[in-house]
């Protein structure tokens, strides 16, 4: 693999993963819950391991190449983001110190089930953004070499687990720093909560707003 191309890679990579957004929001309001961020974070980790998965295997390409996939796909994305945007927002006054910031993501039943729920949700939130799979798709091919040693499809998974290790460095800083500012201060706590709830709702929306009205356009048209 190309040297230059990779280091080029980190430094877009890693600004991207800096990059405020709806990652962050998650990792954020897991950062104020009461039991560990690790399945929050791990979640989101494993949502772009299967964008890796989807592009050595060669579907994230063909996905998109389809005509009204990646549109159905941002609609449902959209959809997960309005419920997950919804549900923190309504458990905004609970997100202060002590146990109360647990209830920002509710999962009824034993500790193990809570992470796995958790993990689940922070699994959804990138694995099921298409933004994600156009980062892969679009961003990546960049920085393979045709002229490396190794095959491009190994190239392609190299640079996508160097992602996902990047997110999880970044991620778990975010949220631990939101445990370590924010977790002896419940107003504070409560603002971001909510911010964070707000910021989903809000990408859920423009999400819908792109790309709803020219899907039905198009369904109408055919019929």
């Amino acid at each position: 693999m190309n040297p230059q191309l990779f280091l080029a890679f980190m430094v877009v990579s890693g600004a991207l993963a800096c990059t405020p957004g709806v990652d962050w929001a998650y990792s954020i309001t897991a950062g104020l819950r009461q039991r560990s961020f690790v399945p929050a974070v791990a979640g989101l980790c494993g949502g772009y391991l299967l964008h890796t998965v989807l592009l050595v295997a060669g579907l994230a390409a063909l996905l998109t190449g389809i005509p009204g996939v990646l549109g159905w796909l941002t609609v449902a994305g959209a959809a997960y983001l309005l419920w997950l945007g919804a549900t923190t927002i309504r458990s905004w006054r609970g997100a202060s110190s002590g146990g109360g910031a647990a209830e920002a993501f509710p999962a009824p039943g034993p500790e193990p089930a809570n992470q796995f729920r958790t993990f689940l949700q922070g699994m959804g939130t990138s694995g099921i953004n298409p933004k994600g799979l156009l980062f892969y798709v679009a961003l990546v091919p960049q920085f393979v070499s045709p002229e490396a040693s190794l095959p491009v499809p190994v190239q392609s998974g190299l640079l996508g687990l160097t992602f996902v290790l990047l997110v999880a460095v970044v991620y778990t800083c975010v949220a631990l720093l939101a445990r370590k500012l924010l977790h002896s201060r419940p107003g504070a706590a409560r603002r971001v909560t909510l911010a964070s709830g707000i910021i989903m709702v809000v990408l859920g929306v423009v999400l819908l707003s792109e790309q709803l009205v020219p899907l039905l356009g198009q369904a109408l048209s055919r019929g």
